[in-house]
């Protein structure tokens, strides 16, 4: 046996998710401020980092505890999606995903967005669409949405927790979901 890399953009993400978090480990906080999306305010249109960091902030973490949650949902469900859906599919759903929930946080939030929350909430409601057939809706999309969904609506309670990009990224993957087997 050998080990294949069976899921090349989750694994690469998630890879790229733990170098940042070791790098801001390593340098400080001031590199960690390239990979969280500005808040209202803090957001310039000219400057061309902001835009990057709105792009990028799915990969920065503020601990192991933020990130190991995380990665725990994209590894355990991202590599059947990126089957399902294929690579190219997986990173522009992940990019859409980032570049949604970073500029939404731009327009209504004072302070930064990091972590890839909103991309794991992404392919919790997009796994829920694998076995849809034409027609229909399947339960379990119902089931994950008023689980998932109805958690962060009702809120638990946690400080720092972006309540918004888990919804925001849960929509996405719903739209994805609906979308892609139309």
């Amino acid at each position: 046996m050998q080990v294949r890399y069976n899921a090349p953009v989750v694994i690469t993400f998630s890879i790229l998710c733990v170098a940042v978090l070791l790098l801001s480990l390593l340098f400080g906080g001031s590199f960690l401020e390239a990979f969280s999306a500005p808040g209202r305010g803090a957001f310039s249109a000219r400057d061309p980092f902001d835009w990057l960091a709105i792009l990028l902030h799915p990969l920065g973490h503020a601990s192991w505890e933020h990130l190991l949650g995380n990665l725990s949902i994209i590894l355990l469900v991202g590599p059947m999606l990126e089957e399902k859906h294929g690579s190219r599919a997986m990173v522009l759903m992940i990019v859409i995903t980032a570049l949604v929930t970073g500029l939404l946080n731009v327009f209504f939030f004072s302070s930064a967005l990091m972590g890839s929350s909103g991309v794991a909430f992404m392919m919790i409601l997009l796994s829920s669409f694998v076995n849809r057939g034409a027609g229909d809706i399947p339960l379990s999309f119902i089931l994950v949405a008023l689980l998932f969904l109805g958690r962060e609506i009702a809120g638990d309670g946690a400080v720092g927790v972006s309540h918004f990009a888990h919804l925001v990224g849960g929509l996405m993957g719903a739209l994805f979901g609906f979308l892609r087997h139309r």
